[in-house]
């Protein structure tokens, strides 16, 4: 359907501490989400020996790549899990911006087909909680849990422009429209109020400099997800209610406006923001994804 493979790479991280159980998958030798050792050690309350011993698969959302996920990764990794962090079509190292939400979804199954996975956790972040929904219709069976964490959980019918405050899908219209590859990028003031509003300027720049242009046509889809409504499959729903990315008012937001679409779940509460606490903190980040997927 596209020129794009999937490839599984080693863990590009040389101190022994932090080599991986599994497998970790993009396409870079190094990344722009950078995690420090100093970021990664900074909080000793988060390690905790005793954890059960979990399988993660992560992923993304937009306006990033499969290295958003490099520091929270690895904290999971040393403390025993598997991670896996696969990259989707139109993201990473992929040219190719004309994607659609469901060639996204398919770089994810074909990722979990082809490694076999079972048993594991599987988690999205913003519009990775869309991916995680279609992904769930495919491969029901293998997931132990879908966790959410600040993710758009989709109506069947709805895209996510459907879920955006008037002004918010009126501004991406523009943006999309200004563009000559069909994409979305974000302005810096933009996305410093609203994705990193906990980081401090230097830190928002930082992170901004890995921002690429988002493919808009899987943002403006309308999906089908009767088969999702129907599943079964254990879900919690990961929430920092510093997370500006959608206003907190009525009939926007994550939680309660997202979250209770799910039916029962498990709410597991974090003081962050939308992109910041995975570079910053990401012990903290790591340690609520273990709360949310254990049993």
């Amino acid at each position: 359907m596209y020129p794009y493979l999937q490839e599984v790479h080693p863990f590009p991280y040389p101190d022994y501490r932090f080599m991986p159980r599994g497998y970790y998958n993009s396409p870079y030798s190094e990344g722009w989400w950078l995690w420090s050792h100093d970021a990664l050690e900074s909080d000793e309350r988060y390690r905790l020996p005793s954890q059960q011993r979990l399988t993660f698969v992560l992923v993304h959302g937009s306006w990033a790549d499969a290295h958003f996920w490099d520091g929270v990764a690895a904290v999971l990794r040393s403390q025993g899990h598997t991670v896996y962090t696969p990259e989707y079509a139109g993201h990473g190292k992929d040219p190719n911006k004309d994607v659609t939400h469901a060639m996204i979804t398919k770089s994810v199954v074909d990722f979990i087909m082809k490694l076999n996975l079972r048993n594991f956790v599987l988690v999205g972040h913003s519009f990775g909680g869309t991916v995680i929904q279609k992904v769930a219709e495919q491969v029901a069976d293998r997931i132990k849990r879908l966790v959410f964490w600040d993710a758009f959980v989709l109506r069947d019918g709805e895209s996510v422009a459907d879920e955006l405050p008037p002004q918010t899908r009126e501004g991406f219209e523009q943006l999309r429209a200004g563009s000559k590859d069909d994409t979305i990028m974000l302005p810096f003031p933009l996305f410093r109020d609203l994705f990193v509003n906990t980081a401090n300027l230097e830190e928002a720049r930082r992170m901004y400099e890995g921002v690429t242009p988002e493919p808009a046509r899987p943002l403006f889809e309308k999906l089908d997800l009767k088969e999702f409504y129907a599943l079964s499959i254990p879900k919690s729903y990961v929430y920092f209610f510093q997370d500006n990315a959608l206003p907190q008012g009525e009939g926007f937001g994550w939680n309660p406006h997202m979250s209770t679409r799910l039916g029962q779940f498990r709410l597991i509460v974090g003081d962050g923001d939308h992109f910041t606490d995975t570079r910053t903190r990401p012990d903290m980040v790591a340690q609520k994804f273990y709360e949310a997927g254990r049993d």
